[in-house]
C-alpha cells in the first residue's frame, strides 16, 4: 500500500486519472505517505477539490468548520481525544456527537468515540490542514493570532494613505493597538476581504470571542473567529486608521480611511455601534477599481439599458434610483453622473458620505451636519452655482424634497435615491414627506427601482432537476430550462461569482402625470406603468432566471412572489351610448383596478355618431395573447361582446400551444412576454406551414417606427400600439377576416 488514506485513490482517480495517482506514490522504500498531503502539497489538487470529489462519490457531507461554538466543542470532546483521532467536535446531543475528520473510514476511532462519548457518532468530511488549525483554535486559543498570520498569504502590501488631517488627531493610540501582530492582523483582514471581492467586512462581539464576516455577493460568510483578547485591540485598530476616538465605545461613530493594497488605492468607509457584548464594526469598502460606473456593466438587458439612458437624455425634472440598502443606487447613480458628463456640463454631487471620489470636473460635496452644512442647506447653496445636474445623496425631508422639486423645475437635472420598495411607491413616498402630488407630477421624469441579483457561477453551474415550486408554475414556462447553483473553488464553494442589476423603470406618460396629480394609490400608478410597457423587478429577475444567468432560488431571495391580481369585473353587454365611455358596475369602487384598466382604452366613440352594431365576429376565433392579466380579460370581453370566440395565453410557450390545439383565425399578440417573447412567437408561427398564413395582429407599448418595421417584416399582418381605440381595432379585424374568407 503506497498510501496511508487509500480510500481518497478513486475519488482522486477521477479527476486527475491513474496516471496523476501513480506520480504521486513515495518512491520505492519510502515509507507510506498521504495522498491527500501529497495531492495539495504538490499544487496537483486544492482542499476544496478533493473535498467536493470524496463528499460526491462517498456521499458523505462536507463539515461546516466555521460556525462551532468553542466552548461547546471543548465540553463535548477533550482535548486529548480529539487530537489522537484528528476530529474536531461540530455538534453534541444527548444522543449524538458530529465530528469533523478527513479519514471517514477510520472505525476504530468511529468506536472508540462512541464509548468515550456514549454517543452516536457521526462523521462529516474535512481537509486535514483545516481540522489541525481549528484545533488549535479551540484548545490553544492563546495562540490564534499568530496561527491566523502564519496561514494567510503575505504577497500583498497593504499601507495607509494619510489623510490632510490635524496630528493631533491621530496620537490617539495605545501601545496594545499598536503592537505588531495586531497591526498585521488588521491588515490581513482589509486585504482579504478586498482581494474576496467583499463589499462589507463586519466585525461582531459575541460570548466565545470576536467574529468577522465578509460580505460577498451581498451575502455573509464568516471567515474567522479571534478570542475576545485579541478582539478589542483589532476594532482599537481600527479605530485608529479611521480617526475615531478609541476611549468612546459607548456612542457609535463614524469614520473613514484610505487604504492601498498591491499600491492600488481603496476608501473605507467605517461605521462602530455600541451593543451589549462590545463594539461592532462594519467596514465598507469604496474599490473604484474594481467597480465600473459605467451604465452598460450593469449587467441590464439592452431594452432596460435604452430606457435608462432615455430618462437621462431629459434636460430638467427629477431622476430618482429606488431600493434597500446594498441594492447598488450608488453605483447606478455614479454611472449616471458619467453617461450625463461632458466638458461643457456643471455637475455638483452632495453626499452623505461621498462614497467614490469622481474627477474630470465633477464637484462633490460632503454633508457635514456638525457645522451646519445638511442636504438642504447645501443644496440650496449648490443652486447657486449655475449647476446643469445636481446629484443629491438622498432626499431625507420634505425641505430636501422641495428644493429638489424646485431645482428640477427651474431647469437643472435632478438625479437623488428614496428608500422604497419599487418604482411607483417613491411617489406615495414623495406624498408622505408633504409634496403636493401636481408638484411631483411636474417635476418627475421617471424611477428606476433595482435590486442585485447574484450570478451563477460559469465554471460549476447546471442544469436543474428539481421540480418547479407550486407557486412559481404560473410563472415558468413549461419545459423552460433552469439552471442551478452547485459550487467549485472558482466561486469559493458558493454557487455564484459577481451580481448584476434588475430594475423597474418607470418613465412618466401623460396618464402617469394625471393619476399622480389626482394622488392615485400606488396599484393605480403601477397599472398604469404597466400599460405604458414598465416591467417590474419579478418580471426582469425572472428573465435572467429563464435565460440562465441565476437561480430560482436567488430570485426569491431577492423579491416576492407577485401576488394573484383579482378578478375584473365584465362591463354590461350592451354597446355604450354615444359619446359615453365603458365603466365598470356600479358596485365597483371607484379605486377597483377594472376602472384603470379601462383606462388603456380610448373607448369614446366620436362625436355625433353612433356605436356600431355589436356582433361583428360571427363566431371566429381569436387567439389573444398577454401576460396583463386585467388587460387581457377586459379586452376579451369586449371581444365576445362584438360575437368573437376568444382563446387565452398569457406567455409565448402558451400561446404555441393554443395554436395547436384551437387553431384560431386571428392572432393578437403582445411583444412583452415573459419566457418566449412576441418576437420569437412570431417567427415560431410564421415558420411552420400549418401556420405561415394565420393572421396576425401585434398590440404593443413599444410604438416607436423600429419597432413597427421589424414587426411587419417579422411577417405580422397588423401593428397597433396601447393604448388604442376600441372601434379601430374592430375595423382590423373585420378587413383582416374578409380578406380570409376571400
Amino acid at each position: 500500500m503506497a498510501f496511508t488514506d487509500s480510500w481518497l485513490v478513486s475519488s482522486i482517480e477521477g479527476v486527475i486519472g491513474r496516471e496523476g495517482v501513480d506520480a504521486l506514490k513515495p518512491a520505492e522504500g519510502q515509507p507510506d505517505a498521504s495522498l491527500w498531503a501529497a495531492a495539495t502539497g504538490k499544487g496537483v489538487l486544492t482542499d476544496d477539490q478533493i473535498l467536493a470529489a470524496a463528499s460526491q462519490r462517498f456521499r458523505i457531507p462536507i463539515a461546516d468548520l466555521l460556525n462551532i461554538s468553542a466552548s461547546k466543542a471543548r465540553e463535548g470532546l477533550p482535548e486529548t481525544v480529539a487530537r489522537r483521532f484528528g476530529v474536531v467536535p461540530l455538534r453534541v446531543t444527548d444522543s449524538v456527537l458530529e465530528v469533523a475528520t478527513a479519514s471517514p473510514f477510520d472505525l476504530e476511532a468511529e468506536k472508540m468515540l462512541a464509548f468515550a462519548t456514549g454517543r452516536e457518532v457521526r462523521m462529516l468530511l474535512a481537509a486535514p490542514a483545516r481540522i489541525a488549525d481549528k484545533l488549535e483554535e479551540i484548545y490553544r486559543p492563546e495562540n490564534v493570532v499568530e496561527n491566523i498570520l502564519s496561514g494567510i498569504r503575505e504577497d500583498h502590501e497593504v499601507t495607509q494613505i494619510e489623510e490632510a488631517v490635524e496630528e493631533s488627531d491621530l496620537l490617539a493610540t495605545t501601545e496594545e493597538a499598536s503592537a505588531r501582530p495586531v497591526v498585521r492582523l488588521v491588515d490581513a483582514i482589509l486585504s482579504e476581504g478586498i482581494l474576496a471581492r467583499a463589499s462589507d467586512i463586519h466585525i461582531e462581539p459575541s460570548e466565545g470571542g470576536v467574529v468577522v464576516r465578509y460580505r460577498i455577493d451581498g451575502v455573509l460568510v464568516q471567515k474567522m473567529k479571534i478570542p475576545r483578547s485579541a478582539g478589542v485591540p483589532l476594532i482599537s485598530r481600527i479605530k485608529i486608521i479611521s480617526s475615531l476616538d478609541i476611549a468612546d465605545r459607548l456612542r457609535p461613530q463614524d469614520g473613514r480611511a484610505r487604504m492601498a493594497v498591491n499600491g492600488q488605492p481603496v476608501d473605507l468607509r467605517v461605521s462602530t455601534l455600541p451593543a451589549s457584548l462590545g463594539e461592532k464594526v462594519v467596514i465598507r469598502i469604496l474599490n473604484a477599481q474594481a467597480t465600473a460606473l459605467d451604465l452598460d456593466a450593469l449587467g441590464l438587458y439592452p431594452e432596460e439599458t435604452t430606457a435608462l439612458k432615455a430618462l437621462l437624455d431629459n434636460k430638467d425634472g427629477i431622476i430618482l434610483v429606488t431600493g434597500p440598502t446594498g441594492s447598488g443606487k450608488t453605483t447606478t447613480l455614479y454611472s449616471a453622473i458619467r453617461f450625463v458628463q461632458d466638458e461643457g456640463v456643471n455637475i455638483v454631487t452632495v453626499e452623505d458620505p461621498v462614497e467614490y471620489r469622481l474627477s474630470n470636473n465633477i464637484v462633490q460635496v460632503q454633508v457635514n451636519p456638525k457645522a451646519g452644512l445638511t442636504f438642504a442647506s447645501a443644496l440650496r447653496s449648490i443652486l447657486r452655482q449655475d449647476p446643469d445636474v445636481v446629484l443629491v445623496g438622498e432626499i431625507r425631508d420634505i425641505e430636501t424634497a422641495q428644493i429638489a422639486v424646485q431645482a428640477s423645475l427651474t431647469g437643472h437635472l435632478v438625479l437623488s435615491t428614496l428608500h422604497t420598495n419599487d418604482a411607483p411607491n417613491a411617489v406615495t413616498r414623495l406624498m408622505d414627506m408633504g409634496l403636493e402630488g401636481f408638484k411631483i407630477a411636474s417635476a418627475l421624469r421617471g424611477v428606476v427601482a433595482q435590486r442585485l441579483m447574484r450570478r451563477l457561477c460559469p465554471t460549476c453551474r447546471e442544469v436543474s432537476t428539481d421540480p418547479v415550486p407550486e407557486k412559481l408554475r404560473k410563472h415558468i414556462p413549461s419545459g423552460a430550462k433552469l439552471n442551478r447553483a452547485v459550487g467549485c473553488p472558482e466561486c469559493a464553494m458558493t454557487g455564484y461569482r459577481g451580481r448584476f442589476s434588475i430594475v423597474e423603470v418607470l418613465a412618466m406618460t401623460p396618464e402617469l402625470e394625471r393619476r399622480i396629480g389626482a394622488g392615485a394609490p400606488p396599484d393605480q400608478l403601477a397599472e398604469a406603468a404597466k400599460l405604458g410597457g414598465m416591467k417590474n423587478l419579478w418580471d426582469s429577475g425572472l428573465r435572467h432566471v429563464l435565460d440562465g444567468h441565476s437561480s430560482i432560488e436567488e430570485l426569491l431571495r431577492v423579491v416576492d412572489v407577485p401576488t394573484t391580481l383579482p378578478p375584473v369585473s365584465r362591463p354590461s353587454a350592451a354597446a355604450p351610448a354615444s359619446g359615453a365611455v365603458v365603466e365598470p358596475p356600479a358596485t365597483a369602487s371607484p379605486a377597483a383596478p377594472a376602472t384603470d384598466v379601462a383606462m388603456s382604452f380610448d373607448l369614446v366613440h366620436p362625436e355625433g355618431t353612433a356605436a356600431e352594431p355589436s356582433r361583428r365576429g360571427a363566431g371566429a376565433k381569436i387567439l389573444l395573447v398577454d401576460d396583463e392579466d386585467q388587460l387581457r380579460r377586459l379586452l376579451k370581453d369586449l371581444l365576445e361582446r362584438e360575437g368573437y370566440e376568444v382563446v387565452e395565453a398569457r406567455d409565448g410557450a402558451e400561446a404555441l400551444e393554443q395554436v395547436d390545439r384551437h387553431g384560431p383565425d386571428v392572432m393578437l399578440l403582445d411583444l412583452n412576454l415573459p419566457g418566449m417573447d412576441g418576437y420569437s412567437v412570431l417567427a415560431h408561427v410564421r415558420s411552420r406551414p400549418a401556420t405561415e398564413t394565420l393572421p396576425i395582429v401585434v398590440l404593443t407599448a413599444k410604438g416607436d417606427e423600429d419597432n413597427e418595421v421589424r414587426v411587419l417584416q417579422a411577417g405580422a399582418d397588423d401593428f397597433l400600439t396601447k393604448p388604442f381605440r376600441a372601434r379601430a381595432l374592430y375595423a382590423r379585424l373585420e378587413k383582416i377576416m374578409a380578406r380570409r374568407k376571400a
